[in-house]
């Protein structure tokens, strides 16, 4: 056998092999043999099949098969042997086998890049103190009163701008096709979300009217089903309700668990900088690491990019699936969205590289008391004993994944530490 080891680049490498023509004979014929023990043809026992009717009737299959174990075998070996680590599985290309022939391929794969981790210190970022404004804390209220609506059923007029309508909605194309219906669907009438049509369809309607009217979507129009269509409704108004909100003071926040509105003030403030914070941090910690990156210049394996925009695309999929919208179902050009995330797949790629490399560079690691503080606050927000989660996440082979996020984690504790940050 021959193997020459190739650098095509400082991340991707490559074998060449020449395997004997014994070799490949050697592995044909135990190929063969196990064929001759499986398979059934007109005129021959089981198993009793001659070697040499196998090797003629199933040759391409027994070439393929003696293929890849020779493959399996000979790349990893030589991967092992070199103390090489693949960010994937390598690729063989050009491979060429026959009976009484040598074997001849090439085993492409990428490494990760040995970097040396640039100069932290000083890295010079804005940022801003995390702050909520009483606007916030208004509005966060006014959606709990909005939660906490209750109905009164109108009598005695017709139906008026902000009022809802309770209506049994039916529809069709109006080219033809099928179309759809939705029994007690509530309606604000004249709310900006609705279509104009709808909103005058329903002005002035009183309960038992039936409103017929056709409303023609934009091609732009967010629902894919829609964009560009026509479509006739019918409106049947069984009720009408119009939302009374509940005062803002002591009474309302006690049914809200505070025990006054000032309270309940404090208690959204709270909440609200917390989720600033998060924020602040995020964007502080995304600042730092781009400012980093511009110390350093080094390729990425085009198989670490791929794993991040698979993982866009799996998210993505994932937040519809969450919502009950199922992904495949949505003319979604999957294909399309996945390359479209190519360039942030890149720099998220040359991140984790770069955070990995000032890691080693200065042995930072993730702690069992680190991990174990990570197990406690997990199992009181998911309300789980430490030990049922720990076993359960080892079970999925995630407490690896919460040692490498505790690890980053402390890695830009140390960007932050060190950085010069201009406060906005």
């Amino acid at each position: 056998m021959k193997v020459d080891y190739i650098e095509e680049t400082a991340i991707r490498k490559a074998f060449a092999f020449e395997i004997d023509a014994e070799a490949v004979e050697k592995e044909l014929v135990s190929r063969a043999r196990d064929y001759a023990k499986k398979v059934k043809l007109p005129g021959f026992r089981a198993g009793k099949i001659p070697p040499d009717v196998v090797r003629k009737r199933f040759k391409d299959a027994l070439l393929q098969d003696a293929a890849e174990a020779i493959v399996n075998k000979h790349v990893f070996e030589a991967i092992e042997g070199r103390g090489l680590k693949p960010v994937a599985a390598p690729k063989v290309v050009d491979l060429k086998i026959d009976e009484h022939q040598p074997m001849t391929f090439r085993a492409v794969f990428e490494v990760f890049p040995t970097i040396e981790a640039p100069d932290h210190h000083g890295l010079q970022v804005k940022t801003k103190k995390a702050a909520v404004a009483e606007e916030a804390i208004d509005a966060e209220i006014e959606g709990q009163r909005e939660r906490h609506a209750r109905f009164e059923a109108v009598e005695g007029r017709p139906g008026r701008p902000g009022d809802h309508a309770v209506v049994d909605v039916s529809w069709k194309p109006a080219d033809g096709g099928k179309g759809g219906r939705e029994e007690n669907a509530m309606l604000e009438i004249g709310a900006a979300d609705n279509p104009a049509e709808m909103n005058t369809a329903l002005d002035g309607a009183a309960v038992g009217d039936t409103r017929s009217l056709t409303i023609a979507y934009p091609a732009d129009h967010a629902s894919a089903a829609m964009a560009g269509k026509t479509f006739d409704y019918t409106l049947s108004l069984k009720a009408l309700r119009v939302k009374i909100l509940p005062d803002v003071d002591d009474e309302f926040a006690k049914d809200l668990g505070a025990d006054s509105l000032a309270d309940l003030r404090e208690q959204v403030r709270s909440r609200l900088l917390a989720g600033e914070e998060r924020k602040v941090t995020r964007e502080l910690n995304e600042a730092l690491v781009n400012e980093y990156l511009k110390r350093a210049s080094f390729d990425v394996p085009e198989g670490l990019i791929e794993r991040h925009m698979d993982a866009r695309v799996e998210a993505a999929a994932r937040s519809l699936y969450l919502q009950g919208v199922d992904p495949t179902k949505i003319g979604m050009d999957w294909k399309r969205f996945r390359e479209s995330r190519r360039d942030e797949a890149v720099e998220a790629a040359r991140a984790d590289l770069l955070l990995d490399a000032l890691a080693h560079a200065k042995a930072i690691e993730a702690t069992d008391e680190e991990v174990d503080a990570e197990l406690v606050r997990l199992s009181e927000r998911t309300r789980k004993s430490k030990e049922a989660l720990r076993a359960e996440m080892e079970k999925e082979g995630e407490i690896s994944a919460l040692r490498a996020r505790i690890r980053e984690s402390k890695v830009l504790d140390l960007l932050k530490a060190d950085a010069r940050l201009d406060f906005e």
